[in-house]
């Protein structure tokens, strides 16, 4: 993977922007189903690669990446060392913003984006996406358009089917000529996901893998839509990890490994001929 991509350069031509959170995925996870060929969609795109979580849940990660803080690699020292796509401009990271970073003045990239012309999406998956709660309306007012609704939920089985439909009937009536950004919490790994292996009645990493599965069986029409609207650009990623049971560990908000450690890639589509 490239890391030293010019997201200057993408957003002055307009490239569109799809920013996919697999919430929860594990590093480990992600690079067997990888490996085991259970994700083809994602795997024509390169490998996962390695990196350090911004947060251990999913709020404080989200808010990290929306002000431009993505994943650092995981052998990084200092955070000096992240890779920056986007560079939030007067917070004391300097006066020189990095070659070919995006810089914005907003709250987040999202509102950048936005003063740049772009249309910007959201469709939610865990609670912090809801708008159900106040704490669950913050980061879906971030964009001009934000949706969840209880088909999109954890607990549905077919909830990144759903998010994808939505998702799908949205860039086709997005005005010609208005580049989108668009951020889909994909939620079928986050707990439960142990209905997604059929016999299984509790969670754990075999599950958490098929859960992975699944949601890559439902990305090909998702990317499909995008490339007949134009270039896109893809960040793909997880927001932390979780824990089944290593070192009498359980689930995630805590600092484990598992939890801090997450798999990251990012690649261009071309826009189909």
């Amino acid at each position: 993977m490239e890391w030293n991509i010019s997201m200057e350069e993408l957003v002055e031509k307009q490239y569109h922007i799809l920013f996919l959170c697999l919430d929860t995925l594990r590093y480990d996870a992600a690079v067997q189903a990888q490996q085991e060929n259970k994700t083809p969609c994602l795997n024509q795109y390169g490998s996962w690669v390695k990196c350090q979580a911004p947060g251990n849940f999913t709020y404080p990660s989200h808010q990290a990446m929306f002000a431009g803080f993505m994943p650092l690699p995981f052998e990084a020292k200092s955070s000096r060392e992240r890779k920056r796509l986007f560079f939030p401009k007067n917070v004391g990271l300097g006066r020189k913003p990095p070659q070919g970073a995006f810089c914005f003045e907003g709250p987040t990239w999202v509102h950048g984006l936005a003063q740049k012309g772009y249309d910007t999406y959201c469709i939610g998956g865990v609670s912090f996406f809801d708008k159900r709660s106040p704490i669950g309306a913050v980061m879906p007012s971030y964009f001009q358009h934000s949706y969840w609704n209880p088909s999109f939920a954890c607990p549905v089985k077919e909830n990144t089917q759903h998010q994808v439909e939505l998702a799908i009937r949205k860039i086709k009536l997005a005005p010609q000529g208005m580049p989108i950004m668009m951020y889909i919490n994909i939620n079928a790994i986050h707990y439960p996901n142990y209905f997604y292996l059929e016999g299984e009645k509790k969670d754990g990493f075999q599950t958490h893998m098929e859960a992975l599965a699944y949601a890559d069986s439902k990305l090909p029409p998702l990317f499909q839509a995008f490339q007949e609207k134009g270039d896109t650009f893809v960040i793909c990623t997880s927001d932390h990890g979780t824990c089944y049971g290593e070192d009498g560990c359980t689930s995630h908000g805590i600092n484990h490994p598992a939890v801090n450690t997450i798999p990251y890639k990012h690649f261009i589509m071309p826009k189909s001929k």
